[in-house]
């Protein structure tokens, strides 16, 4: 179709025909209608130039005249394009960071508007351009008739696809992060104040999620940056194939990721994602030739009950990552109103750490090792306690994680070493002294030297301390961790593997780390006497392995006596835990052995029973088809006391 008919409209144009002069007094010679055919070349030229191009739409917006050398730009014949609907032909590219093209294509063409350089991206012919997307700027002005009838768009366009690719790239860099690919704060943040904008009005609900990575620095400081940054890309392909399209991941920076899920508020089922996080982050990261260990511990707030504003969502979700982190780490905590400012009380609680450590008001206490066949105690392990003035005992579980986020740990455990090793000097030299060693103050250069110190200055003989390792030290350059070992080995000091079993123990560590003692974990214990478990068989597995490389094996955690008949059933020799005794003070250790031999006879429940938590709530009960009202007065691990339930079916009871 020739441009004749469709640019009528450009008729008034002024232009100053080729070869003539300006008039005098600088006027221009106007191209009259007798010179249409002088304008129709121009207009071609102009075509065919590749500046630009013009198009044209009848009223029902299709497209009734381009370019033709735009069609051969696009690589497609010019009949695939005419009769064509301008929205088939064009889309508004979803992640368009002009913001004039927020409203969709369709609207704009829907409501007349006059189009003024709006980025719209081919939808057509994209496997001509080798998998390319080609980005338009047009341009376009509705026309009507003298009845004010719609006729159509009359407009230009021109190619942007390289400065608008450059363009996406800089939106990209400013909106995502460049390590891990997703969205970086600025998005996250920009993300939840339209969500919980427009999700306002329709009172929708939005849970927010906050992550951080426990132990992270632990692998910055042990493996370096490039293994931490891998393992940050690692945690992020794990959370998009957990959280799919349900939400939006954002890394904050560090070890802090955020979680938006739109549209979930149930907590039943925001626990169940928050817990599949927690159990996927945590397994091993393979890096280079090395593993990994990582945990993560979550909270959680929601939307509108914890906060309509951004600022105050976020605040209420980082409260709850603080109360879980202080939990214990690798859990979730849900935000409730009672939690206090986290932050500030870790601050608080590091500063007191501190001045403990400088005015010597730390202390330690020493929990018995028994050999089962005389009671006859072996062995104490020291264990750090902490006295505030105000708070009372402060639980280690509290005060340990804060001391390892900063090289504070270092400096308490140099003088837990140096204190146990004095005290354990004025023990009959049967009994050693067993101290836990942090994965930081292992990987820690001078900790040999340290080690050496505290013998020297003490008098303790070597055989005698006994080093609690966890598997967490060969997260550490291995050539380093296998020195420390041999410096240590060479001294004549036994190396114990605290933990085991726990996280993700690999054996190839008994075959390379010369361990004296393997350490079975209490949770085995607490569930070694229930039904449907595993535990009691994992237990007499560790002792038969251990028997088998003749490493001696301590079982932790033995609380009744049905654990103890169990575990020694098993073939267990050497037994700690509360059925003999809890943590002594070394007064009270040095009294008992100036009595004579040390022996403490086994005293405890017949049973064991979980920590229970007394409550008193009605709630309701489901089972199948039927709903019991009830009340729930005990809540365990393992159950819960229920009261008041009538009428419910045998096998129900079963």
């Amino acid at each position: 179709m020739a441009a004749k008919g469709i640019l009528s409209g450009l008729a008034g144009l002024r232009f100053t025909p080729a070869g003539n002069a300006p008039a005098p007094g600088g006027e221009v010679a106007v191209v009259t209608g007798v010179d249409s055919a002088r304008r129709l070349e121009i207009l071609d030229d102009f075509e065919r130039s590749g500046f630009g191009w013009l198009w044209a739409s009848d009223a029902d917006g299709r497209l009734i005249y381009i370019s033709g050398s735009a069609a051969e730009k696009l690589k497609l014949p010019l009949a695939d394009l005419l009769a064509q609907p301008l929205t088939t032909l064009f889309e508004v590219d979803p992640d368009n960071p002009d913001e004039k093209s927020d409203r969709p294509f369709k609207f704009q063409l829907s409501a007349r508007n006059k189009l003024v350089d709006l980025v719209v991206r081919l939808a057509l012919g994209r496997s001509k351009h080798e998998g390319r997307q080609v980005w338009w700027s047009i341009s376009g002005q509705p026309k009507f008739d003298q009845e004010g009838r719609f006729l159509g768009y009359r407009g230009s366009a021109k190619d942007v696809s390289v400065e608008y690719e450059r363009k996406l790239q800089d939106s990209r860099l400013a909106e995502y992060d460049t390590l891990t690919g997703l969205a970086n704060r600025h998005r996250m943040n920009r993300r939840l104040d339209g969500i919980l904008a427009s999700y306002k009005a329709a009172k929708r609900s939005c849970a927010l999620m906050m992550l951080d990575l426990d132990r992270f620095k632990h692998v910055n400081d042990t493996m370096g940056h490039q293994a931490g940054d891998e393992l940050l890309k690692q945690v992020a392909e794990r959370l998009t194939r957990i959280i799919g399209d349900r939400g939006e991941i954002g890394r904050l920076g560090g070890g802090e990721f955020q979680i938006i899920l739109p549209d979930i508020d149930d907590r039943g089922t925001l626990g169940e994602i928050a817990d599949k996080v927690i159990q996927i982050v945590s397994q091993p990261y393979p890096i280079g030739d090395k593993r990994a260990i990582i945990g993560t511990s979550i909270g959680v707030a929601i939307a509108p009950y914890d906060g309509l504003e951004r600022e105050e969502l976020t605040h209420s979700s980082d409260l709850a990552l603080y109360a879980s982190k202080n939990g214990g780490r690798s859990q979730y905590r849900f935000y409730t109103a009672d939690l206090k400012d986290e932050s500030e009380e870790r601050r608080l609680l590091m500063e007191d750490l501190r001045e403990a450590r400088a005015d010597d008001k730390l202390e330690m206490h020493y929990q018995p090792v028994v050999r089962v066949d005389d009671n006859l105690v072996v062995s104490l392990e020291a264990l750090m306690r902490w006295e505030h003035p105000e708070r009372g005992y402060v639980s280690p579980a509290m005060f340990i994680p804060i001391a390892e986020d900063s090289n504070l740990i270092i400096q308490l455990g140099d003088w837990a070493l140096r204190r146990a090793c004095r005290d354990a000097a004025g023990w009959p030299k049967s009994v050693r002294v067993a101290v836990n060693v942090s994965a930081l103050q292992f990987a820690n250069p001078a900790f040999p030297d340290a080690v050496i110190d505290a013998l020297a200055a003490t008098g303790l003989e070597p055989d005698r301390l006994e080093l609690e390792l966890t598997e967490s030290i060969f997260m550490g350059d291995s050539e380093a961790v296998d020195q420390t070992f041999k410096t240590l080995k060479q001294l004549g000091i036994r190396l114990a593997l605290d933990d085991f079993g726990t996280g993700y123990s690999s054996l190839s560590y008994l075959r390379s780390a010369p361990f004296d003692k393997i350490k079975v974990d209490k949770s085995f214990v607490d569930s070694c006497t229930l039904k449907d478990q595993n535990s009691a068989k994992i237990i007499g597995a560790v002792i038969g392995l251990s028997n088998a490389l003749g490493i001696e094996t301590t079982v932790e955690g033995v609380e009744a006596f049905d654990q103890l008949e169990l575990v020694r059933s098993k073939g267990a020799l050497f037994i700690q835990g509360w059925i003999y005794s809890k943590a002594l003070k070394n007064e009270i250790i040095l009294d008992r052995m100036a009595e004579g031999t040390f022996k403490i006879e086994p005293d405890g429940p017949d049973r064991y029973r979980s920590d229970r938590r007394t409550v008193f709530r009605r709630i309701g009960i489901i089972h199948e088809d039927h709903r019991y009202n009830a009340v729930m007065r005990d809540l365990s691990k393992t159950g819960a006391l229920v009261e008041g339930l009538l009428g419910i079916p045998a096998a129900a009871r079963a």
